[in-house]
């Protein structure tokens, strides 16, 4: 769907870094070798959601690291737009319903940094959770957004110790009580 609004994957590849999690930052250099594309491409790139406003700059060092502007007013578009077109609404709608107490769902891994590799690495919150349904549903979910889907499970009290050695770019909060985030 969004390449055959965006041709450029170079675009398409910058805005899932930049705008599925708005902590997530990086460097030219660091995006050259996680994309593999050329610096100048990636750099004319850059610029354009620079001047655009889209993407906020500062230097740190020698290196002159992007982030999302998150008070453009286009961001919680983009951000929604990337949500759907990943199939992240459909996957938590159609696992929610009667599994059990949810609190919350976090994407992890490379989608939470902004890398698609096909794979949707997802954290269940919650208790009581009935874990036959959710394979089940999981499995639905993925077949729908034709990508390999991977879960873990937490209760509540489990997952501030998961996250304590984590970055905030490495996990994205995408549902709690009961609405996407």
């Amino acid at each position: 769907m969004l390449e055959a609004l965006i041709t450029s994957k170079t675009r398409i590849k910058l805005l899932m870094k930049f705008f599925l999690n708005s902590n997530s930052e990086s460097y030219l250099r660091n995006l050259e070798s996680e994309f593999g594309g050329s610096t100048n491409g990636i750099r004319q790139e850059l610029n354009k959601f620079e001047s655009a406003g889209l993407l906020n700059s500062e230097l740190k060092g020698n290196k002159k690291y992007f982030k999302a502007n998150i008070s453009h007013p286009l961001f919680p578009d983009i951000h929604n737009l990337l949500i759907k077109h990943i199939g992240i609404d459909k996957i938590i709608d159609e696992v929610v319903d009667n599994i059990g107490t949810l609190y919350q769902v976090f994407l992890v891994g490379d989608f939470a940094k902004g890398i698609d590799n096909g794979l949707i690495d997802i954290v269940f919150v919650g208790d009581e959770i009935n874990k036959s349904y959710l394979l089940n549903l999981v499995e639905k979910a993925g077949k729908m957004v034709k990508r390999k889907i991977r879960y873990m499970l937490f209760a509540k009290e489990e997952i501030i110790p998961y996250f304590s050695n984590k970055k905030d770019s490495d996990y994205l909060l995408i549902w709690e009580n009961g609405k996407l985030s």
